[in-house]
């Protein structure tokens, strides 16, 4: 049986300021109540709940300890959340109302990776934060969760060290941060399917580092957005499978939903739906433990979007 990840430490909460991003900081427990309302208490079987966010150590993993001491900087985390006016707070406030519930999603990462290893399949209801390079964060991304859990699987010898790793991201935005993490690492192979003509454009070095490039426009409509995936991401999946592989991250922004302000896409919620039930399949089809993130998602729709994939995916396996 599938497990969902997830926290009430999740969400972002910050006296109004949450609003001056597009990203719906609480779309983690509005999720959490469709799903309540769908399962309920059944749902208690599915849910584990991390007993505490990503410490120092964990961070240190991926990240530098100078970026680390530069989240201490009130203007240099504003900058990465895109959020200007939190400069004029003290970073300590910022630390406690933003960057801790980050932290709390990165170590729902870590946990789902886990739970992956022992039930095939788990969804963290936060995470993503695929812009986070190990010394640097941009786009509303502060920690590189998918590839801190990753080394700690490693670490801790829950997957060996030679072990492929399948990332698989369908956000509207290209991943630019796990491709300059991973940028040394043959482990770790990257399908990207994304729109080009959005940020982050001008990073030529993160896409050279894509294994297979899906470039978008705006004009994609549901049937090529769906011929693209369908066409590509199982060749993709065939070639990585060529020796064993111990985990696939799937990173699924709801971004490309149609009317959101970033993502440019217009893709329908049904398309959204048919996309993230096609990419578990593929994955759980191969036998590969997989994780699911949320990622991006800027309308206030974005939570059914995910309640919706995430309902269909823990029916399908029931």
């Amino acid at each position: 049986m599938p497990r969902v990840v997830y926290s009430r430490h999740y969400n972002i909460g910050f006296w109004g300021f949450e609003r001056l991003h597009p990203f719906d900081s609480q779309k983690y427990g509005r999720a959490w109540k469709v799903l309540r309302r769908r399962f309920g208490r059944s749902l208690r079987q599915m849910h584990v709940r991390p007993t505490r966010p990503a410490s120092r150590d964990e961070l240190l993993l991926v990240h530098t300890a100078d970026y680390l001491k530069k989240l201490r900087d009130s203007t240099y985390v504003a900058n990465a959340l895109e959020v200007p006016q939190l400069r004029r707070l003290p970073w300590w406030m910022i630390d406690r109302r933003v960057l801790r519930p980050m932290r709390w999603a990165t170590r729902g990462t870590m946990v789902a990776a886990q739970q992956a290893l022992e039930h095939g399949l788990a969804v963290n209801l936060s995470g993503g934060y695929h812009h986070a390079k190990p010394n640097r964060g941009e786009g509303f991304s502060i920690y590189a969760d998918a590839a801190i859990a990753i080394a700690a699987l490693r670490e801790h010898k829950l997957i060996s060290e030679t072990a492929r790793i399948a990332y698989v991201d369908t956000d509207a935005h290209q991943g630019n941060g796990v491709c300059h993490t991973f940028m040394d690492d043959n482990r770790v192979f990257i399908f990207d399917m994304f729109n080009s003509r959005i940020y982050p454009i001008f990073d030529v070095d993160a896409r050279g580092r894509i294994d297979c490039e899906v470039a978008l426009t705006y004009n994609c409509t549901n049937f090529e957005y769906m011929r693209e995936l369908e066409a590509r991401l199982p060749g993709f999946l065939d070639s990585v499978c060529n020796s064993p592989v111990g985990l696939a991250i799937y990173n699924a922004g709801t971004d490309v939903f149609m009317g959101d302000p970033l993502g440019g896409l217009d893709i329908s919620a049904a398309t959204i739906l048919e996309r993230d039930l096609f990419v578990v399949r593929e994955l759980r089809k191969r036998n590969i433990p997989t994780i699911m993130l949320l990622s991006g998602g800027y309308t206030q729709e974005s939570f059914q979007r995910v309640a919706d994939s995430v309902i269909a995916l823990l029916e399908m396996d029931a």
